[in-house]
């Protein structure tokens, strides 16, 4: 399609015809496309913005004052847009589990209160038969949300070491809440 096709499309696009306009976006939607993809770097939400560009440039056109600028006067709202949407998409910020697990459910019914209040007292009776730095190390990371560099400062120990402390206190709480004893070595550590 050349120029002199291109431009009495745009004339009759801006005088209302639907066809005309219909036309123009088949012909222009691979350059449009392309430009929402590389600013949005996800095919879903570039097919999305192709067609939110063409939905907004069929009810501007009127403002386009020469035909001949029709193709950067589309790329210009393609890249607007496409800026619109990165910057008033809201970041997504991970959660740990731990913060999900303490979060209330939706609905929650008497025997949910009943059992997470159970499963506590089970919790704490084992933490209880833990030695004091296991049962402090746990309930600094899991109960009062210490990050691992504040647990460092605080038992002034390196990180590696809280968390090889925190793997080997939760072994050693498993091992309690299920009843078992703890292995012991075949051979001895050199």
């Amino acid at each position: 399609m050349s120029w002199e096709d291109v431009i009495p499309l745009i004339d009759k696009a801006r005088a209302g015809d639907p066809i005309a306009f219909g036309t123009l976006a088949e012909r222009f939607q691979p350059s449009v496309y392309a430009v929402a993809l590389a600013r949005l770097r996800d095919v879903h939400e570039a097919i999305e913005l192709t067609q939110e560009v063409f939905i907004h440039a069929m009810k501007k056109l009127g403002q386009l004052r020469d035909p001949h600028c029709f193709v950067g006067w589309l790329r210009q709202i393609a890249v607007r847009m496409a800026i619109n949407r990165i910057v008033r998409k809201a970041p997504t910020q991970g959660v740990d589990p731990e913060v999900l697990q303490s979060a209330p459910a939706s609905t929650v019914s008497p025997l949910d209160d009943m059992v997470r209040e159970e499963n506590r007292g089970e919790i704490w009776a084992g933490l209880d038969q833990l030695k004091p730095l296991d049962k402090a190390t746990l309930v600094a990371f899991y109960i009062q949300g210490r990050t691992l560099k504040q647990m460092s400062r605080e038992f002034e120990t390196p990180v590696g070491t809280i968390k090889r402390r925190l793997h080997v206190a939760r072994n050693r709480l498993k091992m309690v809440m299920e009843g078992t004893k703890p292995r012991k070595r075949a051979f001895a550590p050199a």
